[in-house]
């Protein structure tokens, strides 16, 4: 995947904890196209990359804008972009990729929870764009945590967005039940935010009815894993025959970097995929949140930064 080096143009504080930064190419030229549901890579300094949607408008290339909350449970990835990266700033990106891609539909619901607005948002100004027919709900704990709020209700799409806070009277809070009961053939759901929202929305939609396949989501963190019944196992690397003991207290990708077996990864958490590597012998125990359920029950691909394995050896196409 292609660097790019980008010019940090504005940098916003768009709600309590919340910033919002404009990149924009260094030269001028007009950076990469992307499409809604799209995020891209921020290298913040050495060894520490994240994973940002981008919430402006797809047709855009003069620039990226992405949305940060300041994570008090920060591993120092956001925690860094609103104390040390500063408008004016010199940045590295990757191009941009998209795990969550809008499907052509007749209608579309689109639920936000907190910071998982952002590839929500993009979507939105898509679907108004093309004048598709779309609804909206963007939950908040409260209007001063709430991003955007202005932007949106100023949108051309401003009547098809209805805003919810916690803190707010019953009758405004998402009654989600009604708005997925009778699914229809021909409409989507689309939800980003936390794994509490997401999973509310997903086992409703589920009780409904909705097939799977036209329910898609998109994970900001890593799912709460009990560890405490983790046990060591081993893993082989195919192309040189090298048997690793991974103890149950270190990620398997740890045991192989420090062994000078290098595989690429990025979140560490199981959710941006960058790590995904084949399974040739071997069952894993996925712990990811990148994977489908097909997928994993499949059982030949997982995400060695957060996963580890049921059976005592792993084979990795390696």
């Amino acid at each position: 995947m292609s660097q790019l080096t980008v010019k940090v143009v504005n940098k916003v504080q768009e709600a309590e904890e919340i910033v919002s930064l404009e990149l924009a190419s260094v030269d001028g030229k007009p950076l990469p196209s992307f499409s809604a549901g799209a995020h891209i890579d921020v290298h913040i300094r050495d060894g520490l990359i994240r994973q940002y949607s981008l919430l402006n408008d797809s047709a855009e290339q003069h620039r990226y804008v992405i949305g940060v909350l300041r994570d008090p449970e920060s591993r120092g990835g956001s925690i860094a972009v609103h104390d040390d990266i500063n408008q004016g700033d010199t940045i590295q990106i990757s191009s941009p990729k998209n795990h969550f891609e809008l499907v052509q539909a007749k209608r579309t619901l689109l639920f936000a929870g907190g910071i998982g607005v952002t590839p929500i948002l993009c979507m939105a100004r898509r679907l108004s764009h093309i004048g598709a027919d779309f609804e909206m709900h963007y939950n908040s704990r409260s209007p001063e945590r709430m991003a955007f709020r202005e932007a949106i209700s100023n949108a051309a799409f401003a009547d098809k967005v209805h805003f919810h806070f916690d803190n707010g009277e019953d009758s405004q809070k998402l009654d989600l039940a009604p708005l997925l009961a009778n699914p229809q053939a021909d409409t989507h759901l689309y939800v980003c935010g936390p794994t509490g929202y997401i999973d509310f929305v997903v086992n409703t939609a589920k009780q409904a009815g909705w097939p799977s396949d036209h329910v898609h989501l998109e994970y900001f963190g890593a799912a709460e894993v009990d560890t405490s019944g983790d046990t060591s196992f081993e893993v082989k690397i195919a192309s040189t025959g090298q048997v690793f003991a991974i103890p149950a207290d270190k990620p398997i990708t740890q045991v192989l970097d420090e062994a000078g077996v290098f595989i690429p990864v990025s979140c560490e958490e199981g959710v941006c995929g960058t790590c995904l590597t084949r399974v040739l012998e071997g069952t894993p125990d996925h712990r990811d949140l990148y994977l489908t359920d097909a997928e994993h029950e499949a059982n030949d691909q997982f995400t060695p930064c957060c996963s580890r394995s049921k059976s005592p050896l792993l084979v990795l196409d390696i």
